[in-house]
């Protein structure tokens, strides 16, 4: 494809590697051609990288097959998926999984980007409901809305929360920020 077609969210290989565009901005230059200054982000290990591309240079796109997967469970720096249409299991070290295992239950469905059969990008969902496990008391009479205080989730995750949240209450939580958004009705 040409540097004119490309989109943000496209996955694109470059130098043997594969990267996702963030933003592009078209320049034009003085004398010479209109360039695109592209902000890429390595799928393999986050890095972002600018570069510049002419508007007439050729982009080799990467097709990514999503997948539906069920998180089932973790063991040591492994973590074990089941894929929802042909069963299979597959394994993800903590390189690959980073996070993510903080934020998952068993049972959790998640989209798995594939590129070529090989799992590049885990996308988690963007709020989970957990538990909570341990924290301090409730603080009677505090009202300030800006106190926050330590609260661990079932899956030893810690997030900080309002003081009126209490052990076995069950929170939601952004898995994009980490952070408490609110508690669940049941």
């Amino acid at each position: 494809m040409k540097a004119s077609e490309m989109k943000k969210g496209q996955t694109v290989k470059m130098d043997g590697n594969l990267y996702v565009i963030v933003d592009y901005q078209h320049v034009k230059l003085g004398k010479g051609g209109a360039v695109y200054q592209t902000k890429l982000k390595n799928l393999i290990d986050g890095g972002i990288r600018d570069v510049r591309i002419r508007a007439e240079e050729n982009l080799e796109e990467a097709y990514l097959e999503k997948r539906n997967f069920e998180y089932l469970y973790s063991t040591g720096s492994e973590h074990y998926f089941m894929d929802l249409e042909s069963f299979d299991q597959i394994i993800l070290d903590d390189d690959a999984f980073g996070e993510g295992a903080k934020y998952l239950k068993p049972n959790t469905q998640l989209q798995i980007s594939m590129y070529q059969g090989k799992p590049v990008v885990v996308s988690l969902p963007n709020t989970v409901d957990l538990e909570v496990t341990e924290t301090t008391p409730e603080i009677k009479g505090a009202t300030a809305t800006n106190q926050y205080k330590p609260a661990t989730l079932e899956t030893g995750l810690v997030v900080q929360v309002p003081p009126f949240v209490k052990i076995g209450e069950v929170l939601r939580i952004d898995t994009r920020t980490g952070e408490y958004v609110t508690r669940v009705k049941d």
